[in-house]
C-alpha cells in the first residue's frame, strides 16, 4: 500500500508525456548558468522543458513589443519587466523578483583587489563594461564609476559588450585587461584577481520575472515559474553569488 501510494504521489507530481510541455524563456546573459541548472532540476521534476534564450535585457524587451514568441522573461532588471506588463505584453500580477545581482570588477593581468584604487590609477588600455543601454549591469558599471568620480577620465578606455557575457568575454579572453562582471559569471572561476563592488555605489540590480501574455494559457510556463520560486532554484541561485528576498 506503501509502494502504491509514492507512485500516486509522484504520478501526480510528474508530468505524463501527453501533458509534458516546453516553455520558451528569455534569460538575461548574467543568469546564463544558474538558468541551466535551473532548467536541468524542472524537468527532471515535472516533466516539462525550459527552452532558454540568452541576451540582453534592452534586446529581448524590444523583441517581445514586437511579438517575439517568448512565454517567460527573466530580466536582469525591474523596469523592463514592469513595461512589458505596462504595455499589455505580460500579465501584471505574476511579476516577481528571482534575484538580486551583485556588481563585481574583475582582471586576468592585473591586481584589482582595491578596485577604487585600481580605477583611480587607471593603468590599463581597455575597460569592459556591457552596454549601459541594453543591459542593467552596464547601468550599474557607469553610476559606480560615477560615484567613485572616475568615469570621465576611463571613458576613453570602455569597451561595451553587448550584453553582460560578451563583456566577461572581453576580460575572460584578455582583449580588455579589466572590466565590470555579475559575480554569479564568476562562479567557479579561480584565476585572476576581483573587487566586489560596495552596492552602495549603484542602483539595486532587482531581476524580475514575469509570465508574458504568449504563456498565459501555458502550464509548463507556469509550472516554470512556480519553480523558480521554489526552494530548489532558490538554493540554486543563491550559490551563483546573488541575493534573494
Amino acid at each position: 500500500m506503501r509502494l502504491i501510494a509514492v507512485v500516486a504521489a509522484l504520478g501526480a507530481f510528474l508530468a505524463s508525456p501527453a501533458e509534458a510541455a516546453q516553455t520558451h524563456v528569455a534569460v538575461a546573459a548574467n543568469f546564463t548558468e544558474p538558468a541551466k541548472e535551473i532548467a536541468e532540476l524542472f524537468k527532471r521534476k515535472t516533466g516539462h522543458e525550459a527552452v532558454l534564450s540568452f541576451g540582453a535585457s534592452g534586446a529581448f524587451f524590444t523583441q517581445i513589443t514586437h511579438g517575439a514568441p517568448f512565454e517567460v522573461f527573466l530580466s536582469a532588471d525591474s523596469e523592463r519587466p514592469k513595461g512589458a506588463a505596462d504595455g499589455g505584453f505580460a500579465l501584471a500580477d505574476s511579476l516577481f523578483t528571482y534575484a538580486i545581482g551583485k556588481l563585481v570588477l574583475w582582471s586576468r593581468v592585473i591586481d584589482v583587489t582595491d578596485g577604487e584604487a585600481a580605477l583611480k590609477a587607471g593603468q590599463f588600455q581597455k575597460l569592459s563594461i556591457a552596454n549601459p543601454v541594453a543591459a542593467p549591469y552596464g547601468t550599474a558599471a557607469v553610476e559606480a564609476m560615477k560615484a567613485l568620480g572616475v568615469y570621465d577620465a576611463l571613458q576613453p578606455k570602455i569597451v561595451q559588450g553587448n550584453s553582460i557575457a560578451q563583456a566577461f568575454q572581453f576580460v575572460d579572453t584578455r582583449n580588455a585587461e579589466v572590466g565590470f562582471v555579475a559575480l554569479s559569471q564568476l562562479y567557479g572561476v579561480t584565476t585572476g584577481t576581483r573587487w566586489e563592488v560596495p552596492p552602495t555605489l549603484y542602483s539595486p540590480i532587482r531581476q524580475d520575472a514575469v509570465l508574458l501574455k504568449t504563456g498565459a494559457d501555458s502550464g509548463a510556463s507556469k509550472a516554470f515559474l512556480d519553480f523558480l520560486k521554489g526552494p530548489e532554484a532558490r538554493a540554486i541561485i543563491e550559490r551563483f553569488g546573488y541575493a534573494l528576498n
